[in-house]
């Protein structure tokens, strides 16, 4: 779980991850400013790394898949500690790579997935072009490219040599994923948007300026096997 300045959330978090799933939980803090790593502190249930400053979301869920593998595990599951994503589905997406499936992906635009909240529209609108482009050149039909609710065999993602270290980083993996011929497969999951505000990063804030750079980077790791 990558965590940036979620002191208000990751506690309640980690409280209903933990009712739904029993192994272990790894926490990514990603050089958070806030009280975060006071919260952090007071578990004794989560294994904690701290980054020494924001190395970003891509780069914080690679560090994550590194301890995972030095722990042994062979399945991980990732999700965001905003509040966006319901850890009820967990037993599902463990079910999916347990059986599999090498990359488990949650969509919110699924007919069955449920809505709470309104997504801002330059959000959903760039998630469709971007996915409309990945099915396009995979063959694919997926819905989200870009939910971070997601469950890998990490035996799967051990040959994608993952670089990429900041939002982009799932359109690296989707294109390496594709190289690869590793299974992929969604399930629905609820679209729950609790902070329409949250920033990207001054630059990346700019929705046209955040689309060049995610087809940036799809185009390259399409370069590069």
């Amino acid at each position: 779980m990558p965590v940036y300045n979620e002191a208000d959330t990751v506690g309640c978090v980690l409280d209903a991850v933990r009712e739904h799933f029993s192994g272990e939980i790894v926490v990514i803090d990603d050089g958070s400013t806030d009280k975060t790593p006071m919260v952090l502190a007071q578990r004794n249930d989560v294994a904690v790394v701290h980054l020494d400053h924001n190395c970003g979301y891509g780069c914080a869920l690679r560090i994550g898949f590194d301890v995972a593998r030095e722990l042994g595990v062979s399945h991980v599951v990732t999700m965001d500690c905003d509040g966006q994503h319901e850890p009820a589905h967990i037993p599902e997406f463990l079910a999916g790579v347990q059986g599999g499936t090498d990359i488990v992906s949650g969509s919110r635009y699924l007919p069955a997935s449920g809505t709470v909240g309104t997504a801002p529209a330059d959000r959903q609108e760039i998630n469709a072009r971007i996915t409309e482009e990945i099915n396009r050149v995979t063959g694919w039909s997926l819905t989200d490219a870009f939910c971070g609710f997601k469950a890998y065999r990490l035996q799967a993602l051990a040959g994608l040599s993952l670089t990429e270290s900041g939002y982009a980083m799932p359109l690296e993996l989707w294109a390496r994923a594709w190289h690869h011929g590793l299974k992929v497969e969604e399930i629905a999951v609820e679209r729950i948007y609790c902070d329409r505000d949250r920033s990207f990063g001054v630059a990346l804030d700019d929705p046209e300026k955040r689309y060049a750079y995610y087809m940036e980077v799809w185009r390259k790791a399409l370069e590069s096997r």
